[in-house]
């Protein structure tokens, strides 16, 4: 093994020093109460958790080992762990809606989202899908991600930012539409793998078969069936893709109490559809299909579906407020302040720009 090998081997990846060790002040910690509840809290020096049953100081848990039990004053004890990824998720600062990690993890593992991978993401939201991708490539992979909202932009940033505890090296976020941008941002054939988490993915087509190495994998994300129909067959009418594969992942827990073990009550149900396909080789045609189409599946006496332009009200997402994107906003950049405080382990200026001919 080489010297450079063995120092790369060595370098800690980026965020490893905040998931390990004691509790520090400026970052957040999950305490469980007896019946079960959850309460994310931002440790500060001499700051207190209130409850209607006593509180919780701070200083009991800065620099106590991840795993500790603390009291309240009221002689509660509540179990003090570190948020994980889907923790972190579910209790972050949002502006757009997030994917949820049960379909986080499906992208990860079905896109093959390799350590080392160039992949480019449109519809970053509030960053949820962006931090799963992150620890997915590593540092010497990189995201290429593209926002349309320059709020939801801010929002992301911060997010990620309190996660890892600086700026992710591998994490270029582009305010802009997908179709335009990726042009200037990527050459052609250089990107591993594409996710679409977008209203109209079928309008990027186009640019993303351009940008997609011969056998790169896109995967989309969308909430409906009707853009789920939609997005497959203009894959097909594309050509330029093998046959799309498409699902959707329910996950139920279980109770487990000696022997009365049975499901849950409630379940995580249907939250999105996801669809993929790979990309072909130069000019190859994708074999043609030899299973018969159900009847009525290209009823040409149906009106065609998705007339017009799509809005987030045809996914069922509700519209957000100006005010609520703006105090979301503040929220997550000052989760990042108190992060960056305790870390030093900023982007160094003059770094070297990311691999695979993409600027």
């Amino acid at each position: 093994m080489t010297n450079a090998s063995k120092q790369n081997h060595s370098a800690e990846p980026t965020g490893a020093s905040l998931r390990r060790g004691p509790f520090q002040a400026g970052e957040r910690v999950q305490l469980t109460d007896p019946k079960g509840r959850l309460h994310t809290v931002t440790l500060q020096p001499k700051g207190q958790f209130f409850t209607h049953r006593g509180s919780v100081e701070h200083d009991d848990l800065i620099g106590a080992p991840d795993g500790s039990t603390v009291k309240n004053t009221a002689g509660i004890e509540y179990l003090a762990l570190r948020p994980l990824l889907s923790d972190y998720v579910m209790s972050m600062p949002r502006g757009a809606q997030v994917v949820y990690p049960k379909d986080a993890g499906q992208i990860v593992a079905m896109a093959d989202i390799f350590p080392g991978a160039r992949v480019v993401e449109a519809g970053v939201g509030s960053g949820a899908l962006s931090m799963s991708l992150l620890r997915a490539v590593g540092d010497n992979g990189h995201l290429y991600s593209f926002e349309r909202r320059e709020e939801f932009a801010q929002i992301a940033r911060g997010n990620v930012e309190a996660f890892f505890g600086t700026e992710h090296p591998a994490w270029t976020v582009t305010v802009g539409d997908l179709v335009e941008a990726l042009p200037d941002t990527c050459e052609p054939g250089t990107i591993d793998r594409v996710v679409l988490d977008m209203l109209a993915p079928w309008e990027c087509l186009e640019a993303v078969a351009e940008a997609l190495m011969p056998g790169g994998v896109l995967i989309c994300y969308v909430a409906t069936a009707t853009q789920l129909s939609r997005t497959a067959e203009a894959m097909r009418d594309h050509g330029g893709f093998a046959e799309p594969a498409a699902w959707e992942s329910l996950v139920r827990g279980w109770h487990l109490e000696g022997l009365a073990v049975r499901p849950e009550h409630r379940m995580h149900g249907h939250t999105g559809f996801l669809i993929t396909a790979r990309r072909l080789a130069p000019n190859t045609a994708p074999p043609l299909r030899k299973r018969r189409p159900a009847k009525g599946a290209h009823d040409e006496t149906v009106t065609p579906f998705g007339a017009g332009e799509w809005t987030p009200a045809d996914a069922g997402e509700r519209p957000l407020s100006d005010k609520k994107l703006r105090r979301t906003a503040r929220e997550a950049a000052t989760n990042a302040a108190h992060m960056t405080e305790r870390t030093t382990g900023a982007r160094p200026e003059g770094s070297a720009p990311p691999p695979g001919g993409c600027r």
